[in-house]
Order: C-alpha cells, then sequence, then structure tokens
C-alpha cells in the first residue's frame, strides 16, 4: 500500500541536483490572451508521456485517434513507463533538457519541476486554448507553485474512511456514525471487541501523516507552508501521537505484526479490519482484492476536529503539464485541453485516472456503481471542502514515509513517542534545510 510513496521519497530526494541543472532552460513562447497563434495547417508533432500499463495505453490510443479527428496535422506519440520508471526516465530527460512536450504528471513532484523552470507557464492558456468554464476554481487552484499555474488536474480525489460492511454485520456493529477521533476509536474499540479476536475495528490512525494534517486544518493550522514552514511544534505532535496509545495499548488497534504480513495488501484489503481511512479512489481495488461476496463498501468522511471546519480537501490523482523546452506550446496546450476537458476523454478514460476533473468529461464519463460511490461521496463533503494546500514542498514524499515508519515502530512498542517525534523533527531539519 506504501510501495508508491517509498518510491516518491527517494526519488524527489536524489532527482533534485539533476533538476537544477537542467534549470532555466527557457520555453517555447506565449498564446497572447491565451489564443492559438500556431497554423492548423501545419504539420506538428508532440510527444506525450505518462505513467500505467498495456490497458490505460490502449485507452490514450484511444483519446489521441480522437484528438486527430478534430487535428489531423497534430500527430502525438505516446511512450509509458510503470510509475518508477517513468520519474526515472524525466530526471534523466530533466537533466539533459528535453523533457517530452506534455506529460502526466504526480502531483508530489510539480513544486520541484516547476521551482526548476522545468515546466511550461500554462496562465497564457487558460480560458482560451485551455477552456476553464469546466474546472472549478479549486481544481484549477491545484495546479499553482508561486502564483502560476504549471498543471491542469485531469481527476480528483478526497480523503474519506472506507468500512466493511459484511464484517459489521457479522459484528453486528452499526456503522460509525461520525463525531470526533475520540469518538471514532471508541467505535472501533466496540467493533474489536464484538469481533472476538476474529478482526479488529480498525488501523492506526496516527501512523498516517494525512489524519495529522486534518486535524492541523480542523484547528486553522496546516502541515508546511508554501514556504516549508511547518504549522506544527513537537507538542502537537506529541499530542497527536499520545492520542491513540490507549486504543494501541488495549488491542483495539489490528497488531502491528499482522500489518507486516498482510504486505503489500492492506489489512482492510483481507477483511481484517471494519475501517481504512484512506483516499476515495481506493475503493474499486478494495473491492476487487476482497473479492467474492463483496460488492459494496461503505465510504464515509472521516472523523472531524471542529464541526464546520474546512480540514477536507480536494487533490488530483494526476495532473497535465507541458515541457517548458517544447517546440510547440499552443499545440501542447491544445493537446492538454483535450485530455482533461473533451467529452470524448471522458468517455473513453472514465474513471481510469480518477473521477473526472472537468464537468464536461465527467457528464461523459460512465461510472460504475463504486466510482457512482466516490463522486456522491464528493459531492456530500462540499460543506467540509476547503482550499486545497500548497503543492506538496520538495521532498515531501520523504517525510510521509518517515512519518510512516515511526507509526510502525510505535506500533511495535519499539519506540517511544518522544523519541518519535525527536527523530521526525530530525528529519524535517534535513528535509527542509
Amino acid at each position: 500500500m506504501f510501495s508508491r510513496k517509498r518510491v516518491l521519497g527517494v526519488a524527489a530526494v536524489t532527482a533534485g541536483a539533476a533538476l537544477v541543472l537542467a534549470g532555466c532552460a527557457g520555453g517555447g513562447g506565449d498564446a497572447p490572451d491565451g489564443e492559438p497563434t500556431f497554423n492548423p495547417d501545419d504539420e506538428v508533432t508532440l510527444d506525450l508521456a505518462f505513467w500505467g500499463n498495456d490497458v490505460r495505453a490502449e485507452l490514450y490510443n484511444e483519446v489521441i485517434a480522437a484528438f486527430n479527428e478534430e487535428y489531423p496535422n497534430i500527430t502525438v506519440n505516446t511512450s509509458f513507463l510503470a510509475f518508477p520508471e517513468f520519474w526515472e526516465k524525466r530526471q534523466t530527460e530533466a537533466a539533459g533538457g528535453n523533457l517530452p512536450d506534455v506529460m502526466q504528471f504526480d502531483y508530489s513532484y510539480l513544486r520541484q519541476y516547476a521551482q526548476n523552470e522545468l515546466l511550461l507557464d500554462l496562465d497564457p492558456y487558460l480560458g482560451g486554448i485551455i477552456e476553464t468554464d469546466p474546472l472549478p476554481q479549486n481544481i484549477l487552484e491545484i495546479g499553482v507553485v508561486n502564483d502560476t499555474t504549471y498543471g491542469i488536474a485531469t481527476s480528483t480525489n478526497a480523503w474519506g474512511m472506507f468500512t466493511n460492511p459484511v464484517l459489521l454485520e457479522q459484528a453486528g456493529v452499526e456503522e460509525f456514525a461520525g463525531g470526533d477521533w475520540d469518538e471514532y476509536g471508541d467505535w472501533v474499540a466496540e467493533v474489536t471487541e464484538a469481533a472476538g479476536g476474529a478482526f479488529w475495528g480498525g488501523t492506526d490512525y496516527t501512523g498516517r501523516i494525512q489524519n495529522f494534517e486534518l486535524q492541523l486544518r480542523a484547528e486553522g493550522s496546516y502541515l508546511f507552508s508554501e514556504d516549508g514552514e511547518p504549522g506544527f511544534d513537537e507538542e502537537r505532535l506529541t499530542e497527536y501521537w499520545e492520542s491513540a496509545a490507549p486504543l494501541r495499548d488495549s488491542g483495539a488497534f489490528i497488531p502491528q505484526q499482522r500489518l507486516e504480513e498482510t504486505l503489500p495488501l492492506s489489512a482492510f484489503d483481507t477483511a481484517q479490519t471494519a475501517s481504512e481511512l484512506t483516499w476515495d479512489n481506493f475503493g474499486s481495488g478494495y473491492l476487487g482484492n476482497l473479492g467474492e461476496g463483496y460488492t459494496e463498501l461503505g465510504l464515509i468522511a472521516p472523523p472531524v476536529t471542529e464541526e464546520g471546519a474546512k480540514d477536507l480537501y480536494l487533490k488530483p490523482s494526476m495532473l497535465h503539464t507541458i515541457s517548458a523546452n517544447t517546440d510547440h506550446p499552443e499545440a501542447a496546450a491544445t493537446l492538454v485541453n483535450f485530455l482533461v476537458n473533451s467529452p470524448q476523454s471522458g468517455e473513453i478514460f472514465g474513471t481510469n485516472r480518477g473521477l473526472p476533473a472537468s464537468e464536461t468529461a465527467l457528464e461523459a464519463a460512465e461510472l460504475d456503481p463504486m466510482s457512482q460511490q466516490v463522486a456522491d461521496y464528493e459531492a456530500s463533503i462540499a460543506d467540509r471542502l476547503g482550499d486545497a494546500p500548497p503543492v506538496p514542498i520538495v521532498g515531501y514524499g520523504t517525510l510521509e514515509e518517515k512519518f510512516r515508519q515511526l507509526g510502525t515502530e510505535l506500533g511495535f512498542g519499539t519506540i517511544t513517542v518522544e523519541d518519535a517525534v525527536s527523530q521526525f523533527f530530525a528529519e524535517m531539519d534535513v528535509v527542509l534545510n
């Protein structure tokens, strides 16, 4: 479950030096007032890179074929790799100043590439070549770094809580009715007790930095500011990790050793826990892994520290960006608009890239029951949705992984909360400075 984040953490640090070398590479030009300036009769070739598998590659082929019906003179050469290899190749290309014209992009790398001037400023194309009416303002702001738009979100997800209706029925416990984190802890303990050792109410939620972020946002704070300043001190992190100590000590959470034995699947994937706090786009994967006997899951809002808090937010499942070195910025922006906003992209991709961020694409997408549940969930939390935090700081993946590792050690009881806090702040000092 965390392997992708491990890759992000390592790559974010190792890529830094190479990216600095590739900075200040220069761009391919601007389009006045966002209107195309290229001659549609000119023959143009663009390179498009994405991560995924053969299934996603075939979907891209279908979308490009639809694109070429409207823009027959723009040839699009596609290439794809698995997620780790995709970023290794981008790192090499960045060092040589030859990134692809258009790239599928991960949120965790956006600030790093943007600050090293490797990505094209998209603001001149917004409202013109790149349609903005189908994209809500909070979606457009997702791709902004230092007041400049560098990426357009293809799809969104939000933090939520999945529950297992089969296990809850076996335990004879009702769905979590909502409430604060203490009430959630009581519910987890109730499920664990009622299960009699067959399964547990949940996993230690304090091992996820996202749950810490939710609490901070509810208090009017944040994880990290635009300038990389933490919005918490050692006392607040201590309070957070200590808050779950009674549940860890009582055995209300699934034992850490069981979690390690379950990897790479999670305890929720394997029907060992009745709840899981995570991103809402994990639902289809959970259903697939749970297998026969599972046709639906519960998906509800996570606990809230303060009623009325704007602690939740939408983040991009992925974005599209354009290389600062492209020779055809207007044609590249035309392709990005089609990949994000066109009805054809929604109809063909469906939810392969996540729930479409564009209203035009979403209307054209055929949603399976799980995807419709995610769409309904994101609509249901509208009152809790606040502004997205700044694009993740360079090195965020490293800190997220360190947070998870320390949570694991707390689960094993091999480290004290005091030592965990000390280690995290030491790591944070290295990454931020």
